[in-house]
């Protein structure tokens, strides 16, 4: 999870976030090379007043600065591209869980199985235990197995909320009457945090997200028990 005073994004805990960090620090880069060149050339027509006659009326320039910009955008919309279709692409996921936005706590369907839901609510200060986060942590997490395709079916109940859980990679609005999709792959066993990233009401700020993730052998004792407890 973020830390105090934290600049970058979040370790990566999927492919896709990884290939998302990948291309925020390659557009980075461009941006930072464009705007030095920028900045370089507004200083030197500010500091000198050499004139070269040959320089004010050429089509060559003209035809560099027309082109380059147009080559800098392809460097930047081609990987752009590559990440939103892997972002996109759901094959064959092995764990469909359903997530409803309520004001204001989170449901989880795992349409897998019969009758596995429950509600999730963020935990009262008051009752923290050690190693707990305030406004992060809830009664009831999220689990998914690790090293499998997840598919996350997002709508809402009652008004707009957005799922969002930055080291995933995962964010996406759920709307009431629409059912969004988004996908995710958990790299290694661990606890993940989000929140609603969308302006909800009141109690906005107090609706957070818990994914837990565990091998796959533990993520059926998991399944077993909670169907035994229904």
């Amino acid at each position: 999870m973020a830390y105090p005073l934290q600049l970058g994004l979040q370790d990566a805990t999927s492919p896709v976030m990884e290939e998302l960090i990948q291309f925020h620090d390659h557009t980075l880069m461009i941006a930072l090379l464009v705007s030095t060149m920028v900045f370089y050339t507004i200083l030197t027509s500010v500091t000198t007043k050499l004139t070269n006659k040959n320089m004010l009326d050429s089509q060559g320039i003209e035809t560099i600065w027309t082109i380059a910009p147009a080559l800098i955008l392809i460097l930047i919309a081609m990987p752009s591209l590559r990440v939103l279709y892997m972002m996109d692409e759901v094959n064959n996921p092995h764990l469909t869980v359903k997530t409803i936005g309520h004001q204001w706590y989170w449901s989880y369907e795992y349409t897998d199985y019969k009758n596995l839901e429950f509600d999730s609510y963020m935990i009262p200060t008051q009752d923290l235990i050690p190693r707990q986060f305030r406004l992060f942590d809830t009664d009831h997490r999220m689990v998914v197995p690790t090293d499998s395709p997840v598919r996350m079916l997002i709508t809402a109940d009652d008004v707009i909320h957005s799922t969002a859980v930055p080291t995933l990679g995962v964010k996406m609005d759920a709307i009431p009457g629409r059912l969004n999709q988004t996908t995710f792959v958990v790299s290694h066993p661990g606890v993940f945090y989000g929140q609603c990233s969308e302006i909800c009401g009141a109690n906005h700020s107090f609706m957070p997200i818990t994914v837990e993730a565990i091998p796959l052998i533990h993520f059926e004792d998991w399944s077993t028990s909670m169907l035994a407890k229904i």
